[in-house]
């Protein structure tokens, strides 16, 4: 492409092509003829061959310059042509380029607002997972809380039971508090199983000796004493013998303790004709009922022979309800003659129940009659009023001779 003034010149083009070829030929002879003015001269024929080409040239010059207006003229098509095929896909590509704008508006938009959304379910699911979270740890924390709590509680009932622990060994190491701590528990066994007017608590026998419970039971077998003093320090050294030999040394003391003790029972707490003729040693600790029972037979025997009974808390609550079960038949045998008198007026008042019964069916059974005649006399009213209502007349005179009502049975009188 040569931009000539305001004329662009294709050099592609085959006119423009032409064009240049017969300016560049023309030069050729325009310089030829200055070369030969310059030499002088020449011939004639040389000159008429010179004007003959002259002529042809101006005749090829005339039609270059035809072609060149006519080359112009097609440029100048050519060029509006390009102009309008210019604007044209200027105006084609501000039309698409508008409308991938407006698409990609919209897409954006779109995008824009489906992000919204994302975000605002995304808020909407971190709101609830942190409420859930949230909730859940509150939830969390309160049962750890009343686990805590429920820990607190546990540690004071432990520390409470540590020093409840403590006590029950300071009780236990010394006599007298040993010996209270029996009365303690037999007390509240006691009057558990019993009725409070069936015993008595430390009662002072004619002996003068004081029983630390005397059962009142009926004859035979009679008052019955309970003991709960107990020879623990032979057991306490029975505990804590290590060796097989301290052990059966301890063991021994144990039985000789206990057959002492049995035997003060029976001497002090055995009265003929005042109590009766066996008395309970009572032991607050079921090992100890055990260990006797397992390892020292013999003095469980001799306790039967001395008629003192060993008994643990366990079997005593089954004794006591055995003792219990006695004092009942006995209240029982004593009421019989009230009993046999109240079963009397009971019979009686039964058989008043069944004359009074019998009474009442007759009167009933009256009345039922009574109602049976009126619902009768009720029937035949309404026959009677059918008929007047159809203006019956011959068969209402014919129905009169008969009875219009029947009187009801007499009472029977003197039935009340």
């Amino acid at each position: 492409m040569i931009q000539i003034g305001t004329m662009t010149v294709n050099l592609t083009d085959p006119l423009v092509l032409a064009a240049l070829v017969a300016a560049f030929a023309l030069i050729i002879l325009f310089w030829l003829l200055i070369a030969a003015a310059r030499r002088g001269a020449r011939t004639t024929e040389t000159v008429d061959a010179l004007a003959g080409q002259l002529g042809q040239l101006g005749d090829y010059m005339q039609a270059l310059g035809n072609g060149q207006s006519q080359l112009a003229g097609n440029i100048q098509s050519v060029s509006d042509a390009q102009a309008t095929a210019q604007m044209r896909v200027i105006q084609t590509m501000e039309t698409r380029l508008a409308q991938v704008n407006a698409q990609v508006a919209e897409k954006l938009a779109d995008n824009a607002l489906k992000s919204a959304r994302s975000m605002f379910d995304l808020q909407e699911r971190m709101k609830e997972t942190l409420t859930g979270s949230s909730e859940k740890s509150t939830k969390q924390l309160t049962e750890l809380q009343e686990r805590l709590a429920t820990i607190d509680r546990a540690q004071s009932n432990i520390e409470k039971l540590s020093g409840d622990v403590l006590s029950l060994q300071d009780i236990l190491s010394n006599k007298q508090r040993r010996g209270l701590f029996g009365e303690i528990q037999l007390t509240d066994i006691v009057s558990k199983a019993l009725p409070t007017d069936s015993y008595t608590l430390q009662h002072t026998l004619t002996n003068g000796k004081r029983a630390d419970c005397l059962v009142h039971l009926p004859n035979p077998p009679g008052p019955i004493v309970i003991d709960a003093k107990f020879p623990f320090e032979a057991y306490e050294a029975l505990t804590r013998a290590e060796t097989p030999e301290l052990q059966k040394l301890a063991l021994r003391d144990l039985g000789l303790a206990v057959r002492v003790h049995i035997k003060a029972i029976s001497e002090k707490y055995i009265i003929e004709g005042e109590t009766a003729d066996g008395a309970i040693m009572f032991l607050p600790s079921e090992a100890v009922y055990a260990e006797l029972h397992a390892r020292l037979p013999e003095v469980v025997r001799a306790g039967f022979d001395a008629r003192v009974w060993i008994v643990s808390p366990t079997t005593c609550m089954a004794t006591l309800n055995t003792m219990r079960a006695i004092l009942k038949d006995a209240r029982m045998r004593e009421h019989t003659n009230e009993i046999r008198k109240n079963l009397k007026l009971l019979h009686r008042d039964v058989e008043l129940i069944g004359v009074r019964a019998s009474k009442l069916e007759m009167h009933l059974r009256q009345a039922s009659e009574d109602v049976s005649g009126v619902m009768t006399a009720a029937t035949r009213a309404g026959k009677r009023a059918d008929r007047l209502d159809n203006f019956d007349f011959e068969e209402l005179s014919q129905d009169d001779t008969s009875d219009p009502l029947p009187l009801a049975p007499a009472r029977v009188s003197g039935q009340d």
